[in-house]
């Protein structure tokens, strides 16, 4: 069945393009891959379309989506009141000298147009994962991005600093044993994570972590607003010939 946005068709070829620069990009063929090239075809007409109507016009499609999304997506920074709330009610994400052990399983974002799409294949490979964590290894070979996924996404062992932050916060708040209990969002991706080890150690102060923490904050809420603001123009959209996953 031809698939159509608004009227105007997306072709095979269109879909054979978008899945090659996605196998460049590392990720693993396969069905699900065709689904995420789709989507993101889908979301990428959309905002173009959007940028049109709101005569935004620049040298590149990758520029118009940039621009629409710094028009458009309206958040605000994370204030010294929200750092120092979120601070005071996660004390075990602010320790030093402790240690851990993970593995993790990555899909990776090319772009803020497709985080949205990699996310509901990463929630799928999420309820595996905590129907039957005995399968996580397994799954990190079959759907992880990361090289690690090689190893069943084992990561070895590491302290506080030498992962980004949201990542290192995940870690360090989830028990030795434990999958954690949502999708982990960073620079690289989603991530979905199992603690292996955890090692003690002392609580930092706000000072230290207040900036690290202040970025971390605003970058979620931007990440959060502009998943609002895509799902917004789905749900105006007369999309024909593929079905949406819950976005």
């Amino acid at each position: 069945m031809v698939i159509s946005v608004n009227g105007t068709e997306i072709s095979e070829a269109n879909i054979a393009t978008e899945i090659a620069h996605a196998v460049a990009a590392g990720q693993p063929e396969g069905d699900e891959l065709r689904d995420g090239a789709i989507q993101e075809l889908i979301l990428r007409k959309l905002m173009l379309d959007e940028a049109a109507r709101l005569g935004i016009s620049t040298a590149s499609d990758e520029e118009t989506v940039g621009t629409l999304l710094d028009q458009e997506v309206d958040f605000e920074d994370a204030d010294e009141a929200t750092c120092r709330a979120f601070y005071d009610q996660n004390p075990a994400n602010f320790q030093q000298g402790e240690m851990a052990a993970a593995s993790h399983i990555l899909f990776s974002i090319n772009d803020d147009a497709s985080a949205g799409l990699v996310k509901a294949k990463a929630e799928g490979v999420l309820e595996q994962v905590q129907a039957n964590p005995s399968h996580f290894a397994s799954l990190a070979r079959e759907h992880s991005t990361c090289p690690s996924g090689k190893e069943g996404g084992a990561l070895g062992k590491f302290g506080r600093g030498q992962m980004v932050p949201e990542f290192e916060t995940a870690v360090f708040s989830t028990a030795p044993g434990a999958i954690a209990p949502g999708l982990i969002e960073t620079q690289f991706g989603y991530h979905i994570i199992q603690v292996t080890e955890r090692e003690g150690g002392e609580a930092v102060s706000y000072d230290d972590v207040k900036e690290r923490l202040q970025e971390f904050l605003t970058d979620m809420a931007g990440r959060k607003a502009t998943h609002a603001y895509l799902a917004k123009l789905l749900a105006a959209a007369k999309v024909e010939g593929y079905q949406f996953p819950a976005f």
